[in-house]
């Protein structure tokens, strides 16, 4: 409400999103598991494994702050990833009371980075880096095909 200017009503109707959000993906982490495969050959197995992708790059609009946020920073964190989240510089205020509350509920240093500053230099620098293996952009499609274009 304070961070974009929402009436009381609609930025107290994103929270129960919010915790839905946080709580399917919660309920998720347990159930992500390999398959075991059949093969041709009787003396074969094959299986999948899945793993965490490593670092992702996630870069969410001023509209929704923290419900834009969550919807990225959950199914992140429940597949075992690390994240550098470039939050907008219009609405940062919400999601740096996020990384706040996060911190508070024991999540580790250095797990949830929440990066405020201009797409032309916080959000450049984090699509263009070695270091992140995936990133998810919401945003307009012009800047959506410059961050494709960028971090392929």
């Amino acid at each position: 409400m304070l961070d974009n200017g929402k009436p009381y009503h609609m930025a107290f109707g994103d929270i129960g999103g919010v915790a839905d959000c946080f709580r399917y993906f919660a309920g998720l982490t347990d159930k992500y598991s390999g398959r075991t495969l059949h093969t041709p050959d009787a003396n074969t197995t094959g299986y999948t494994k899945k793993e965490p992708i490593g670092v992702c790059g996630l870069i969410s609009p001023w509209n929704f702050p923290l419900l834009m946020a969550t919807w990225k920073l959950a199914p992140c964190l429940a597949a075992g990833n690390t994240c550098v989240h470039k939050i907008s510089e219009i609405t940062p205020l919400t999601c740096l009371y996020l990384a706040d509350l996060m911190n508070k509920a024991g999540i580790p240093k250095g797990v949830v980075n929440m990066v405020p500053g201009y797409g032309k230099i916080a959000g450049e620098a984090l699509i263009k880096s070695r270091d992140i293996s995936k990133v998810s952009f919401t945003g307009s499609t012009v800047i959506g095909r410059r961050v494709q274009e960028a971090s392929s």
